[in-house]
């Protein structure tokens, strides 16, 4: 059974920094993908990062670039997103997921095929 397990996440002021890990057990294939997504309050769930754990290649939504940096530790089986800088638009619920053999690399939703159930992060101005 595959699982995606969310930790990290936690109230912090803006400006601050929070690491996110996601925890990975069962994914028996070496060809994926993670990506981390957020969901605000009253916001449709969106898109903030993602990496091929296949070639390393990474992608960043732009309201993140330079502020969040997306890792994966292999020994671990592990990914983990840095976020630095944070502001209080980035306040939501962080999941991460699992796309199989994906095609390029990106953020769209449907094409994930697993799910955590999300830590949420709170930034306080």
């Amino acid at each position: 059974e595959v699982q995606l397990v969310e930790s990290g996440g936690g109230l912090v002021q803006a400006g601050g920094s929070l690491r996110l890990s996601c925890a990975l057990s069962g994914l028996t294939f070496v060809d994926y993908a993670i990506g981390w997504f957020r969901q605000a309050p009253g916001k449709e769930r969106e898109g903030v990062s993602c990496i091929n754990r296949h070639d390393s290649s990474t992608y960043y939504a732009d309201s993140v670039k330079g502020r969040f940096t997306i890792s994966s530790d292999s020994a671990k089986n592990t990914v983990y997103l840095q976020m630095n800088s944070l502001k209080p638009e980035d306040t939501a619920v962080y999941y991460c997921a699992a796309e199989i053999k994906p095609v390029g690399i990106g953020l769209a939703m449907p094409l994930y095929d697993y799910w955590g159930q999300g830590t949420q992060v709170t930034v306080s101005s």
